[in-house]
């Protein structure tokens, strides 16, 4: 149990980066009720976005005057990706019933890695993600890389800006609106199509930093890495309750701790040895989403709301 606190620290910082890549499935779903499943490879685009801006800078350039310039790299291409994934895909099935844009949500997913795999030289292997030099900062009883600092602050920072634009901005009435009854938001002036755009755009922002978070925490980044880390977000959005935004980095730091705790003790239990570790990780990630639906199907925040007809 000394480890503990150590476990916790690591499991915040798993959680954390599921809370930025889950607010982009939260802030789809709650306006346009689409589970945007290819959102996964919107993040795995940021991070190849952020490599390819930092491999355009000269030579030895520090990270720290780097880190803009990756973030911008990153976001543009998400941004790019998930607006044109929105206006082309997406757009024309919208009064579709709900499987046809599900199944094209799978089949863009799966496009877009192919199409990342095709465009690197070296896209069948993980390309190295630059990082900060230096040992683990000791606070206290566990350690924190410096890697992760980026992480700790962006992550609270994105879901604080978020929460107050769609509180007191006017655009992000117009969302509440859109989210509430599209039909009656358009009859009072609001322009759907462009509150729709923007919600892609915001949640593929958060993912491309979370995919800066991502290189910078495990040095690496690969055309595979999304679809993983989409569908536990996807699970955190659940968690919290799909359409809110401090609910979905809620259910990221649920999941997030609950998968390092589990990977660190359960094969300690008597007769579970077999199940712990981390290769069971992603298992117990998963069987904590189902027992949440079990007891609490709209989430820890969300609201029993009836269906949109």
């Amino acid at each position: 149990m000394h480890e503990l606190p150590q476990n916790l620290a690591n499991g915040l910082m798993l959680g954390l980066m599921y809370g930025l890549i889950a607010i982009g499935y939260t802030m789809v779903y709650g306006i346009v009720q689409l589970i945007n499943f290819a959102h996964g490879e919107i993040f795995m685009i940021g991070g190849f976005g952020a490599l390819t801006a930092y491999a355009a800078l000269p030579q030895g350039t520090s990270l720290w005057l780097a880190l803009p310039v990756m973030i911008l790299g990153g976001v543009l291409a998400s941004v790019l990706t998930a607006t044109a994934a929105e206006r082309f895909a997406y757009r024309p099935l919208r009064g579709a019933p709900r499987l046809a844009p599900l199944i094209t949500a799978i089949g863009l997913s799966i496009a877009l890695q192919q199409v990342v795999w095709a465009f690197y030289p070296d896209g069948k292997k993980a390309l190295s993600f630059p990082q900060f030099a230096g040992d683990p900062i000791g606070l206290g009883a566990f350690h924190l890389q410096r890697n992760d600092l980026f992480l700790l602050a962006a992550a609270p920072l994105c879901m604080l800006v978020l929460a107050t634009f769609v509180r007191l901005t006017r655009t992000g009435r117009a969302m509440q609106a859109t989210a509430q009854d599209p039909d009656t938001a358009k009859l009072m002036g609001v322009d759907t199509d462009r509150i729709i755009v923007i919600a892609f755009a915001l949640g593929a922002a958060f993912a491309a930093v979370a995919a800066v978070a991502h290189g910078l925490r495990y040095g690496q980044v690969d055309f595979t890495m999304g679809f993983l880390a989409g569908l536990k977000a996807f699970t955190a959005a659940v968690l919290g309750g799909i359409g809110n935004i401090y609910g979905a980095m809620l259910g990221g730091l649920v999941l997030g701790i609950a998968e390092s705790l589990a990977t660190a003790y359960i094969q300690d239990v008597p007769g579970m040895h077999q199940l712990g570790g981390g290769a069971w990780a992603n298992v117990w990630a998963f069987v904590l989403l189902i027992v949440v639906l079990l007891v609490r199907p709209q989430g820890l925040l969300g609201q029993r709301v009836a269906d949109r007809v």
